[in-house]
């Protein structure tokens, strides 16, 4: 969803390209982390309060990313939002395993799979729009 907004970044913020990347790159380095010890913390939080709290982070980090005035509050935002998506992530199979029965959690984890495999499509179309209007 990023990739359509960073040239529009890069003249808001006045970053070249290298350093406008770090959106992408600093995502995915967090995110990696925070996905293996997301089973750690779902060992030793409930998983209730850890999915709760995920998406609180998650929220921050939106907030954080929308509001900012600079480009290092901007990638702060992001590295937050990584935090949230590392735990829930890996976090959503576990939910979807505990709360379906046997019999049912094939046709779960295929709706799912349906919108995690149409966010891709939608995701740049939404990035252009929010861009454009906001």
């Amino acid at each position: 969803m990023l990739s359509t907004a960073l040239p529009k970044l890069m003249s808001t913020f006045d970053v070249s390209t290298a350093t406008v990347q770090w959106l992408t790159t600093g995502f995915l380095m967090v995110n990696g982390i925070m996905i293996p010890l997301s089973a750690y913390l779902s060992t030793t939080v409930n998983t209730k309060w850890l999915y709760i709290g995920a998406m609180t982070i998650f929220l921050g980090g939106t907030i954080l990313a929308y509001t900012a005035p600079t480009f290092g509050v901007l990638l702060a935002g992001r590295l937050v939002q990584a935090l949230g998506v590392g735990i829930t992530m890996p976090l959503l199979q576990t939910i979807m395993l505990s709360i379906f029965p046997a019999e049912s959690r094939g046709a779960a984890l295929g709706l799912v799979g349906i919108v995690i495999g149409v966010a891709p499509a939608i995701g740049p179309t939404l990035s252009g729009w929010i861009i454009d209007k906001y």
